[in-house]
């Protein structure tokens, strides 16, 4: 009943006597969707693009920044990565050397202690005032290598 009301307003208002046939509207519907849809699809990430690239436009750099390097500057990039590892292997070295002499200071500490005990009060051997210079001579080693730090000026 529905739908003859429906074909009754169609007729009325718009003056053509055009059967209403339900199944025919839901297609066209369906096939405007799917239109719509695969317009959809196939324009929006053409305009998508063209719109980000407008958007995302990286600044214009100077020729000599954008080059490609050549063959003189690729080996000055190559003797500087070779010159870093130099670098970095004569500062592990240097901390390694720190290390073991920090080891060193404290095994004559700990002896020159053992003998300070031994001794009275009065009387200091030669031995104590040999290793207490060994000790005095390390330590100011170890605080030049702590000082020193080899790298690129």
């Amino acid at each position: 009943m529905n739908v003859r009301r429906s074909q009754a307003r169609i007729s009325r208002h718009s003056g053509l006597s055009i059967p209403f046939h339900p199944h025919r509207a839901r297609t066209r519907v369906v096939r405007l969707g799917l239109t719509a849809g695969l317009m959809a699809l196939f324009l929006v990430p053409a305009v998508g693009s063209g719109w980000l690239q407008g958007m995302a436009q990286s600044p214009k750099l100077p020729p000599e920044v954008v080059r490609v390097p050549d063959a003189i500057d690729q080996s000055k990039i190559n003797d500087h990565q070779a010159e870093k590892q130099n670098f970095d292997a004569a500062n592990a070295a240097r901390k390694k050397e720190i290390a073991d002499d920090s080891s060193k200071l404290l095994k004559l500490a700990t002896d020159l202690k053992a003998e300070v005990d031994k001794t009275n009060k009065d009387t200091l051997s030669l031995s104590v005032i040999r290793k207490a210079d060994a000790i005095e001579k390390l330590a100011h080693n170890v605080k030049e290598k702590m000082k020193l730090s080899i790298g690129p000026n």
